[in-house]
């Protein structure tokens, strides 16, 4: 069974989603460790969005509790933000409507900008992640590519990805009206990851010319060669050389003290944990964060996000059927055993009577092939309802057959051979 735990800008505040994103420990290896049935777990997390997506066996141990409250549990021990304080802030979504909730996430359709396409990223790297720290299972793998796929399929067939504006661009069209030339300002720039590159693209988007990098982490140099900009190793210096500074970085890196009496006009920070302290706003810099930007938010393009959902309800439910006839197979493999096993008896029985030349043989396994035909429709149908189990419990009661592991192409050829009996 799949659960996902989700705190995001729709349920909870902008601090405690900071408090969230500074975790130190490894969250899916804390979230397996708590037993609880739980198998393999996915963790995406970003500026405005902190989510667990967990495979849980089935059915859960009950001293343990339920899969929720175990990921609740881990997610405060790394992330020291007490359950207390997480209590209200976050939703569960379980079962079917885990396929929903994250196609739905990857396409951008839950974003802050409906459309964003950085949020698709994240989560192929949240899927890379835990799979280098080996929690994932066959079932999130499979929930993860299906999500990557669903993205590419709206991206392709609706105009979301045209109308929807990432934080960046949004939060430089917000800067529009203090900046009469784009082309004269002097930006710098600090951070050096992946955003700070889409960063820099929509800064050139709209006509900077003279941008600096400062990074933190001291990757500065191979970024300005590779983007051919200025490279600054001194931030007070930039800062203070600056028009427009923008951090998209990891950690805090512009404090009050960074800051002297030579100002930008405007520091915009898109970073999670916040990368400057809210102090510099009393030096007097207009100081635009991803809470105000949140704020101005533009209202969903209603027709395309229509269609956009119809795309990720489509998948969804393409998903939840492939995944119950992955869970009825088994049943419709023990029925078909235990019914050739009789056959063949039936069969041994009338050879010693002298079925010489095979007629019985024939007209028995003709039979078998006509009553096997109306169960395994049956089970199809059963699994397309989300009801594979009714038709396990069946073959278990009325038969005495019961499921067991198969290698992958011998149950998938016993299933498939059934269902063209």
């Amino acid at each position: 069974m799949l659960l996902c735990v989700s705190a995001s800008h729709k349920t909870a505040s902008f601090e405690l989603l900071e408090q969230l994103s500074t975790h130190t420990s490894a969250l899916g290896p804390a979230i397996v460790a708590q037993g609880a049935g739980v198998q393999g777990a996915v963790v995406v997390s970003t500026c405005n969005r902190f989510e667990a997506y967990v495979d849980l066996d089935e059915p859960l141990e009950p001293a343990s509790g339920t899969g929720a409250e175990a990921t609740v549990r881990a997610i405060a021990h790394a992330t020291g933000v007490p359950a207390a304080s997480f209590e209200g802030s976050y939703r569960v979504v379980e079962g079917n409507e885990v396929a929903e909730h994250l196609f739905s996430v990857a396409s951008g359709l839950e974003s802050v900008v409906v459309g964003e396409g950085e949020i698709a990223g994240q989560v192929r790297r949240a899927l890379k992640t835990a799979r280098h720290e080996g929690t994932t299972t066959p079932e999130l793998e499979r929930l993860f590519q299906r999500a990557s796929e669903t993205q590419r399929g709206v991206k392709n067939a609706t105009a979301l990805g045209r109308a929807g504006r990432s934080l960046v661009r949004l939060s430089l069209e917000l800067a529009d009206s203090r900046i009469a030339d784009w082309s004269a300002l002097r930006v710098l720039l600090v951070g050096t990851g992946s955003y700070a590159a889409a960063t820099l693209a929509a800064l050139r988007d709209h006509g900077a010319r003279h941008i600096t990098v400062f990074s933190p982490s001291g990757r500065g140099e191979r970024f300005a060669h590779k983007h051919q900009i200025a490279l600054s190793t001194d931030l007070p210096d930039a800062v203070a050389s600056a028009d427009l500074v923008i951090t998209c970085t990891s950690d805090l890196a512009i404090t009050a003290d960074t800051v002297g009496e030579q100002t930008p006009d405007l520091i915009i920070d898109l970073g999670m944990p916040r990368n400057v302290d809210p102090a510099v706003a009393a030096k007097g810099v207009t100081l635009l964060d991803l809470e105000l930007i949140r704020l101005h938010a533009p209202l969903e393009e209603l027709q395309a996000t229509d269609a956009a959902r119809q795309v990720v309800q489509d998948a969804a439910r393409r998903f939840t059927v492939v995944g119950e006839h992955r869970n009825v197979a088994p049943a419709v493999v023990a029925l078909r055993r235990h019914v050739f096993g009789v056959l063949d008896a039936e069969i041994d029985r009338a050879r010693g009577k002298g079925d010489d030349d095979g007629r019985i043989e024939q007209a028995l396994r003709h039979m078998v092939g006509v009553l096997l035909h109306t169960p395994t429709v049956r089970a199809q149908e059963l699994a397309e309802q989300g009801h594979a189990d009714r038709f396990s419990d069946a073959i278990a009661t009325l038969f005495g057959a019961t499921t067991q592991a198969e290698t992958g192409s011998e149950s998938e050829d016993d299933a498939g051979t059934a269902a063209s009996a």
